[in-house]
């Protein structure tokens, strides 16, 4: 795991990049654009976690993908190339078998970077962004961002102390670990009603939402900020000018089948240099830190 670098960008920057790449990465089915598009997620996400981002690839990603994978000939049964029929008597066919592998692929590469998302677009840049047009939407959005983790927290803590009194889930009959499993439950309930209210009167007791409000913040937009935003708008211009005007076509159904022309090559680079500026944005920033440490040596 390296120094993030691309966190320390404007607000904006980071909420523009983020809708561009999840947003391309739901509607293009391509396969060239889907193994881009995972690769890069995949990528920038050991880059962030490191062997945390693994583990859960491995655990949780991995299986998902063969499971919505298997799901898709199951239930769709279009093609016209029939490899075999299942008991049911629907055939299987390779479109099916193709198509349920690119939606697995896209799904799981939209949860890789809604994950990457989650660790960059921390709470305090949503209220930054929106603290001022919609205050009370932004103080939802940075505490439900905050919840998952807390909330992860602080039920440790609550189920360690429910075990040094013994009344742990793994105490007792099934019954008895049922009947702690729900008081632990009860007592996390009751924490977050209460963190809720207290977050409320807090920030209503500062202010928060009231006309002519100011508030400090540190983030600023510089001359690195504005190279950041012409290159990923020229990186989502051209694939999306190179998409509407034809430069590569692919089907699933009723066959296979896919076009290509020269400009193919410039919208999947282009989606390419898009999906991994990140990771070349750390990968420049690791590099310029080397080598100013070796001066120094």
């Amino acid at each position: 795991m390296g120094n993030e670098t691309f966190t320390d960008f404007h607000p904006a920057i980071n909420l523009l990049y983020f809708t561009a790449v999840i947003g391309l990465a739901m509607f293009f089915m391509h396969p060239v654009c889907l193994a881009i598009s995972l690769f890069c997620a995949t990528a920038y996400s050991v880059y962030i976690d490191g062997k945390k981002a693994v583990r859960r690839g491995l655990i949780y990603m991995l299986p998902l993908l063969v499971v919505t994978a298997l799901l898709g000939p199951a239930f769709n049964h279009q093609g016209g190339t029939i490899l075999a029929y299942l008991p049911s008597g629907n055939p299987l066919t390779l479109e099916s078998i193709l198509y349920g592998a690119a939606a697995a692929t896209m799904l799981i590469t939209v949860i890789t970077w809604l994950s990457c998302f989650n660790a960059v677009m921390t709470s305090d840049k949503f209220v930054y962004l929106f603290g001022r047009a919609i205050p009370a939407l932004s103080l939802i959005l940075a505490m439900a961002l905050r919840f998952v983790p807390r909330f992860r927290n602080q039920i440790k803590v609550i189920s360690n102390a429910q075990k040094c009194i013994g009344r742990g889930v793994p105490n007792g009959n099934i019954l008895r670990k049922a009947k702690h499993g729900i008081k632990i439950l009860s007592i996390m309930v009751t924490w977050a009603l209460e963190n809720a209210i207290e977050t409320a009167d807090s920030m209503k007791g500062r202010g928060y939402g009231l006309p002519g409000r100011t508030a400090f913040s540190i983030f600023r937009f510089d001359r690195r900020d504005a190279f950041a935003l012409i290159y990923i708008l020229a990186c989502v211009g051209t694939v999306i000018a190179g998409t509407a005007f034809g430069a590569y076509h692919f089907r699933y159904y009723p066959t296979v089948r896919g076009q290509w022309t020269g400009a193919a090559v410039l919208v999947f680079a282009a989606y390419f240099a898009l999906s991994a500026f990140p990771i070349i944005v750390n990968i420049k920033e690791d590099i310029v830190w080397k080598h100013t440490l070796g001066q120094f040596r």
